[in-house]
């Protein structure tokens, strides 16, 4: 039997497409125009047509055809801990370039990934404009805002998740999965025993080692570094990773284990968001795997919506 296939927007490293995948899915092609972000995704989908280009340059009908379009478009202008553009920042505008290939190709499924305040940027206008811009076309729209705690990674991770469908009779059988209280603990996750490389930890030359030291006193919890400094919360799951982890190496989470206090690697990050152990990083710097660890998707997320799309399909 032919598999269903998926075309990817904004792929990044591959978290959608991964989450597809593992449902049963064959992903057909995918783009992204990150340099770093494309190296990795074709270290693990090294049979995935991967077209290394600013979408705005892509003709949809130069692509095969496909049943499934995802995309986890750029989330900055819209997130609270961004500047809240929306569409006046020319990343927001990118959404209508996923639109312009809905247009084109016509899939029956539109899958879209975004920050959880995507709901209320701009008093809900901008989630109207979506909204719209699917109903235009003629699709049937579910959503809803899901956590990564809601399958079992403790990480503190809200994202909204839209559903579009062109056949009304596919999105009335649709349905999002029902999700079971958080078990699993960030040492789930984590192994305090294991020593990692010197980089990873705080020495006495840091500015940082002296308040660490104070404050995170046992080997419990996580913590991280704010604007203001050392924040003064300890996380009992980790908090949210984001992108600037890789433009301040001081924003990534941190914990004390068995040998100092030390920084997340970049393996940890990517346990935290549900990739197997078998993803890697090779031919980036440290700093570009902090950053798409913390722009990519928790992946068992991913997974649950798309096997239930899997067996609507």
């Amino acid at each position: 039997m032919d598999k269903v296939k998926v075309g990817s927007l904004f792929s990044g490293i591959g978290g959608i497409d991964l989450g597809f995948e593992q449902s049963g899915f064959e992903i057909a092609w995918a783009n992204d125009f990150d340099a770093a972000a494309c190296k990795t995704y074709r270290n693990n989908f090294p049979s995935t047509i991967l077209i290394e280009d600013d979408v705005r340059n892509i003709n949809p009908c130069a692509l095969s055809d496909i049943d499934v379009l995802v995309a986890g478009f750029p989330c900055q202008p819209f997130s609270v801990m961004g500047y809240r553009r929306g569409f006046n920042d020319p990343r927001g505008n990118l959404f209508f370039e996923i639109a312009r290939f809905i247009d084109v190709k016509r899939p029956k499924v539109v899958f879209l990934e975004n920050v959880k305040n995507l709901m209320e940027h701009d008093n809900g206008k901008t989630f109207l404009v979506i909204y719209n811009a699917l109903a235009q076309f003629g699709y049937s729209v579910k959503y809803k805002v899901i956590n990564a705690t809601d399958v079992n990674i403790p990480q503190n991770r809200a994202r909204i998740f839209i559903v579009a469908f062109r056949d009304i009779e596919d999105c009335d059988k649709f349905s999002f999965p029902q999700y079971a209280p958080l078990e699993a603990t960030i040492d789930d996750v984590i192994d305090r025993s294991i020593k990692h490389d010197d980089i990873y930890y705080y020495g006495s030359e840091s500015r940082y080692f002296k308040a660490l030291n104070t404050k995170i006193v046992d080997k419990t919890g996580i913590y991280r570094i704010d604007d203001s400094g050392i924040a003064t919360r300890k996380w009992e799951i980790c908090p949210t990773l984001k992108a600037n982890m890789g433009t301040y190496h001081d924003r990534v989470p941190i914990i004390r284990d068995d040998f100092g206090i030390r920084m997340l690697t970049p393996m940890e990050c990517l346990a935290f968001q549900g990739y197997p152990k078998k993803y890697t990083f090779k031919g980036v710097s440290l700093k570009s795997a902090y950053k798409q660890c913390g722009n990519t998707v928790c992946v068992p997320i991913i997974k649950s919506i798309a096997a239930k799309l899997f067996e609507l399909m």
